[in-house]
């Protein structure tokens, strides 16, 4: 299971929500992981109001796509 908090603990680079979705979609095509949890809130600026639909569809398209 991929952990929202801990991609943003291993990643304290990441300074934009752009940037995060970005990641969440390579690390949904590289870590092999099949479930996403949305655990924390990430706290940057342009993190829009619809964060949590954009973040587990940038997961789950990737899945949509390998399979």
């Amino acid at each position: 299971m991929l952990n929202l908090s801990e991609v943003l603990i291993q990643n304290p680079e990441i300074d934009t929500f752009t940037e995060l979705k970005v990641l969440i979609e390579g690390k949904a095509a590289s870590s092999g992981e099949l479930f996403f949890r949305i655990d924390v809130k990430p706290s940057y600026p342009d993190t829009p109001e619809n964060w949590e639909d954009q973040l587990e569809g940038a997961f789950v398209g990737v899945h949509s796509v390998t399979r």
